[in-house]
């Protein structure tokens, strides 16, 4: 190939109007004349024609046209040089010479650009929108802040209630920390409804944000079902940690329960006020597994098991509290009440824990006072011992299901193993949920020859006797009947 240094030398020799000076080629060496080393040839004075003016102007159109067809010239052969028609002829064959709508290439320089105003405004325009956008971002972020933060609110506390009716349970496998597995009941509350209880209780303002966070903190199974007392000063975190059993944000209600409420009482008591429902709490004393030595003798499927351990006194419970949770207070509070030598009592007296507690509900049904509680002991262990039936009214009454102030001759033949006019014995259980006094009285007989006792109706309290016929005859002055 050609070089193309001796090209770019013949564009500049000719350009000038110099000679090219014919060199001598061989095969082996390209002799190079430098551009720089070449002498400009002074162009020969050609005279001017007679006739014609030799005015500046004239010289000067010459020169411009001279000026021009070099320029035009040096173009020529930079093309020429950039494209040779006969080396690129393979690469072209098949490609027309001229593409339609082809225009001579225009040669006036680029003209400059006239909108620097326009662009100057256009980068402050721009400058503006960053700002303004920055601005709202930053307005919407600090919002956010304050919701999810709790900052700067106005100081407000109020009641949400969660029902159990919004969760959904489903048993699962839980790594224990053991590394061990097992199946769980796990929770899942309904988020909205939680969102939007918070909302309408002034607690959050925005409810998108609160079900964002509660998304990406697994907040769903973190909350139970409850009556909580919150404020506006609780972050999210704090929102969510605080609506869970047993923290202090939880409602309570301080109920009392006397001695002598059967179960039945206790429940209806505790779904009154909003604790939990019956239905709930008896499916709790009966399938609920109770970790108590004092219930061994009893097996899950019967909620009768835990009539006469539901310990009468002042409790605190929370607002929708779990059923389980809330029976297991008052078993806890039985526990703590049973000392060593209550067994040894019970041992002595050859009968089980579990016998002393039916026998200090029936005592808790009868008594009229403290002072009679272990007389009317003595009367039941002696009637036991003498195989004589018990024949304790509140029996009847508790296999009647109703509390009545009178019992007729019907509802004596009523066929229950509490019936203990027709069974000789104890009854088949408690008959109600004995205080400490008569379970004292239970395991503390009095030392008596009593087999009967019978209400004094103008005293209110009972009269004891050694045999029969001088029981009918005090009774034989009373009125019974309330007729």
């Amino acid at each position: 190939m050609e070089n193309n240094q001796d090209r770019f030398n013949e564009i500049f020799s000719d350009a000038h109007g110099e000679e090219k000076p014919e060199q001598p080629v061989n095969d082996d060496t390209v002799v190079v004349p430098a551009i720089g080393s070449r002498t400009q040839k002074e162009p020969e004075q050609e005279p001017e024609p007679e006739g014609e003016s030799s005015a500046d102007e004239n010289g000067a159109a010459g020169a411009e046209d001279d000026v021009e067809s070099r320029g035009r010239k040096l173009l020529e052969r930079l093309d020429s040089m950039l494209y040779n028609p006969e080396t690129h002829s393979d690469d072209m064959d098949g490609v027309d010479d001229e593409p339609e709508g082809f225009t001579e290439r225009d040669y006036r320089p680029v003209r400059p650009r006239r909108d620097g105003k326009l662009g100057c405004l256009g980068g402050l325009m721009y400058f503006a929108f960053c700002v303004s956008l920055s601005v709202v971002l930053a307005c919407f972020a600090w919002m956010a802040a304050t919701d999810v933060l709790a900052l700067n609110k106005e100081q407000m506390e109020s009641t949400i209630t969660l029902p159990e009716e919004i969760f959904e349970y489903r048993d699962e496998q839980v790594e224990q920390s053991d590394g061990t597995v097992e199946t769980e009941t796990v929770s899942y509350a309904d988020m909205d409804y939680v969102a939007d209880a918070l909302k309408e209780a002034g607690i959050i303002e925005y409810k998108w944000l609160f079900k964002l966070f509660c998304i990406f903190s697994d907040a769903t199974t973190k909350v139970d079902p409850g009556t909580y007392t919150l404020d506006t000063s609780l972050d999210y975190r704090a929102l969510v940690s605080n609506m869970q059993t047993g923290t202090a944000s939880m409602a309570t209600t301080t109920i009392t329960f006397p001695e002598g409420f059967t179960m039945q009482e206790i429940f209806e008591r505790l779904e009154e006020n909003g604790i939990c429902t019956v239905e709930e709490l008896y499916e709790a004393a009966a399938e609920y597994s109770y970790n108590y030595s004092f219930l061994e003798w009893a097996t899950p499927g019967d909620a009768s098991r835990l009539e006469g351990y539901l310990f009468p006194d002042t409790y605190e419970f929370y607002q929708g509290e779990q059923a389980s949770n809330a029976i297991n207070r008052f078993l806890l509070n039985f526990h703590g009440k049973l000392t060593a030598d209550m067994y040894a009592q019970a041992e002595s007296l050859n009968i089980s824990l579990h016998q002393a507690v039916i026998i200090a509900s029936m005592i808790e049904a009868e008594a009229a006072n403290d002072e009679e509680r272990a007389t009317i002991a003595s009367v039941i262990y002696n009637r036991i011992a003498a195989n004589m039936p018990l024949q304790i009214d509140a029996t009847v009454m508790y296999a009647l299901g109703e509390h009545k102030e009178y019992l007729t001759e019907q509802d004596l033949q009523v066929d229950s193993p509490y019936n203990t006019y027709l069974y000789t014995g104890l009854p088949a259980g408690p008959i109600c949920n004995p205080g400490l006094a008569s379970l004292n009285a239970a395991l503390n007989p009095a030392d008596t020859s009593y087999l009967y006792y019978a209400l004094d109706t103008e005293t209110g309290t009972h009269q004891f006797f050694t045999n029969y016929s001088d029981f009918e005859a005090f009774t034989a002055t009373q009125n019974y009947t309330g007729q």
